[in-house]
């Protein structure tokens, strides 16, 4: 299938809320599908905070999905001030996905003092060619995430993930309350990090926010017959995006918009 059309576009921005699902294989894309996710944001390694997803899993994952497909485009783990070889490779992956027809990218990059890398986050807007955009935690280890904030704005993304500066999003509720009234409807701000269908509707009462990122994981048990005593970290099952807990998290927040 081809990308989202303009008309689910304007559909996501006028709903009551929008759910996105981290979606770390073809299989999870699905499953959020069916569970009634708005959008994912596909990627690959979730156990390392997310990673660049393979040009062939993006072409899979476009083809069989009606909903908006947004990318990570983060090159490895770990800290997000990146040197010549990993910018330019972020500026590469991210015109594949404009040009294969992905929805968004989700991108950031700061600088060794840890304040948003305004030149290099220029370039990777301007590598998006106009496809949606959102900064990603990267603001949650910034010195400064208010400042952070205003310099993200003014390089145009559309939205900021953010757990609030804290390991979960509930930990972090009053800074991204704080963050939300701060943006004033000039960006949005997407709370992740922990979220599941138990604490979502107090996430959206404490926050104000109506867009929110989970992962609706679980983890399968290895289809191996066979594994080796030690099995050298190797032996366990895949983690992967469950419909049924997606429903979950769309019913809460469908009832929770209700009493809002």
């Amino acid at each position: 299938m081809k990308g989202a059309s303009a008309e689910q576009q304007r559909a996501e921005a006028s709903a009551p809320y929008v759910l996105e699902i981290a979606a770390n294989s073809l299989a999870s894309a699905l499953a959020a599908q069916e569970g009634g996710a708005s959008r994912i944001e596909l990627c690959t390694a979730l156990e390392l905070g997310g990673l660049t997803p393979s040009p062939a899993q993006i072409a899979l994952v476009r083809e069989r999905l009606s909903i908006p497909v947004h990318v990570l485009v983060r090159p490895r783990a770990g800290d997000f001030a990146y040197g010549d070889e990993e910018h330019a490779t972020m500026l590469s992956d991210i015109a594949h996905c404009a040009a294969a027809g992905c929805d968004g990218v989700v991108v950031g990059a700061l600088t060794v003092d840890g304040d948003v890398d305004v030149t290099r986050c220029r370039e990777l807007v301007a590598a998006a060619d106009g496809v949606d955009l959102t900064f990603h935690r990267a603001i949650d280890v910034c010195r400064d995430p208010m400042a952070a904030l205003e310099a993200v704005i003014g390089l145009g993304f559309r939205r900021v993930l953010s757990s609030g500066g804290a390991a979960s999003a509930i930990e972090g509720s009053a800074n991204l309350r704080r963050l939300i009234e701060q943006a004033a409807g000039r960006i949005e701000i997407m709370p992740g990090a922990g979220i599941d269908a138990d604490n979502i509707a107090t996430l959206m009462a404490a926050t104000g926010a109506r867009e929110f990122h989970a992962s609706a994981k679980r983890a399968l048990p290895s289809r191996m017959r066979f594994a080796p005593a030690d099995a050298l970290g190797m032996a366990g099952g895949e983690t992967r995006s469950d419909a049924a807990e997606v429903r979950r998290l769309v019913e809460a927040l469908r009832c929770a918009a209700k009493r809002t």
